[in-house]
């Protein structure tokens, strides 16, 4: 039985291959935001669920962390096409219950396909030191080893991306894996699940639970969950973190962010404009590496902001399968609480250079909000300190690039950030100096590639490991130490056939 297989309307667990029977003592409701109207109904896990769900995992765990590098491999290549070949449908899922425009859809998914085709060269990844003769006749080396069940906890704003950032360098390690999306975006993982099935893994080694805290806490507190990985805000990463570790779990839990991009005089303006727009209101904001603070020095401020709103005016809002640049807001819920941070900015003195309210009620019933520009923002307003986690971007005027360089390093999260300039030694000194994990130099989005890690310093991360590369291995594998003695020779059969590998 697949993920499409359950009543119409209904999104629910998949355990293993098989979709969830049972009877919810729970649900909520998922929305289209670009019309309001509720699209399914999800059932929410209790604990008892999420133990029949991880029971699922860790009984192919065993069968899973034995199975041969070659065929893990044939899985991952096979999964990759499939994912390509899905990709317009998986898309179409996540703008209708996300809200971004249909291309960003399908170039999240494509960033989370570098981390697939990264997992299938999983072997060379999973090789182990050896030394011979390190007493005599004793050899000794190292393996690396599955952890065993492992939960990805993701959010709302990239549904496809995050579990792909992790589950696949999960499942090729040779664990086995329980998902818990977002509630509010909840169908991409159940489609991205069932090609996992598709392409040959194993029944129960990649599960999908659905749920809000109760599930959480149980995932957090399950003895048979070895490790989690979390991708949200800066107040639940540290509960996660906190009360995974405290169970005893490894964990990584990437938080929230405030990014920074600083625009030096001698930046070529037309540019640091495009990337200002693109990188502070693409997927309506709702990104962990969204410029939303623009450090402007004194010298180009005012050029710059004139600029930035030239262009802002031009952008489209609407249904992201429409002919638009840019979606709406996730849920109404969040609208109001975006909406309520541009009036506490106007409150505060921000000089408000176009105001994102004003007709965005004639688009409908969906939760927009168009683009949002302040300028003359100081450091004390809450639309500095705060993550808004929307398109509002806010200019703060500085002057100089030991000013700009200070903001940025006091600020509590650490997570992107970026210096627009034609100085190679101002851009090398930048990279140098700054106080956050990852920095783009004339690059708005500076998101790594795969077999790079993604993660951020200071309140943007809790835990000592980054997402996917070679941090993401050890995140998912335990090395163990060997040492080796062999008194006797051993002899085979004879077989002249070209050897295989299976």
């Amino acid at each position: 039985m697949s993920a499409t297989t359950t009543a119409p309307g209904r999104i629910t667990h998949l355990v293993g291959h098989q979709s969830w029977q049972g009877e919810p003592g729970r649900t909520s409701e998922v929305y289209n935001p670009a019309t309001g109207e509720v699209t399914g109904t999800l059932d929410l896990a209790s604990a008892d669920t999420v133990d029949e769900v991880v029971a699922k995992a860790k009984s192919a765990a065993q069968e899973w962390g034995h199975t041969s590098l070659a065929r893990r491999v044939r899985a991952l290549f096979a999964f990759r096409q499939l994912l390509e070949e899905r990709k317009d449908e998986i898309a179409k899922a996540i703008t209708a219950e996300h809200g971004k425009t249909y291309e960003d859809a399908k170039a999240e998914i494509s960033r989370g396909q570098e981390v697939v085709e990264f997992a299938c060269g999983i072997p060379q990844l999973l090789k182990g030191g050896f030394s011979e003769n390190v007493s005599t006749s004793i050899d000794a080396y190292s393996i690396l080893q599955p952890l065993g069940v492992v939960a990805i906890i993701s959010p709302f704003n990239f549904p496809a991306m995050v579990p792909l950032w992790f589950v696949p360098v999960a499942v090729a390690t040779g664990n086995t894996v329980v998902i818990k999306p977002s509630e509010k975006d909840p169908t991409a993982v159940n489609l991205i699940a069932d090609l996992w099935r598709e392409a040959g893994v194993p029944d129960g080694v990649v599960n999908v639970v659905h749920g809000d805290k109760e599930a959480v806490d149980a995932l957090l507190d399950h003895t048979d969950v070895k490790a989690v990985s979390f991708v949200g805000s800066t107040p639940i990463a540290r509960y996660v973190y906190e009360r995974g570790v405290a169970a005893g779990k490894r964990v990584q839990a990437l938080g929230g962010a405030k990014n920074h991009m600083l625009v030096l005089p001698d930046a070529d303006l037309d540019l640091a404009a495009d990337a200002a727009v693109n990188a502070g209101y693409g997927a309506a904001g709702e990104r962990c590496m969204a410029i939303s603070v623009v450090l402007a020095t004194d010298a180009i401020a005012d050029e710059l902001v004139a600029k930035i709103a030239e262009r802002t005016r031009t952008l489209r809002t609407g249904d992201g399968m429409g002919e638009s640049d840019m979606g709406p807001l996730v849920t109404r819920a969040h609208l109001d609480k975006v909406t309520g941070y541009v009036e506490e900015g106007v409150a505060a003195g921000a000089e408000l250079v176009i105001d994102g309210r004003e007709g965005a009620g004639d688009l409908g019933e969906g939760f927009f909000l168009k683009p949002t520009l302040f300028d003359r923002v100081t450091p004390e307003m809450s639309i500095y300190t705060d993550e808004i986690f929307g398109p509002v971007l806010s200019v703060v005027r500085v002057g100089s690039y030991d000013e700009g360089l200070q903001l940025i390093n006091d600020n509590p999260y650490g997570n992107g950030t970026t210096i627009f300039t034609n100085d190679g030694g101002a851009a090398r000194r930048f990279q140098h100096e700054v106080e956050v994990g990852m920095v783009g130099i004339n690059v708005p989005i500076p998101t790594p590639m795969a077999y790079y890690s993604f993660g951020g310093w200071k309140n943007s991360l809790f835990g000592d490991t980054h997402a996917h590369g070679i941090e993401g291995v050890h995140f998912f594998t335990r090395t163990k130490a060997v040492t080796q003695r062999w008194l006797d020779p051993s002899h085979g059969g004879l077989n002249l056939g070209f050897p295989q590998n299976d």
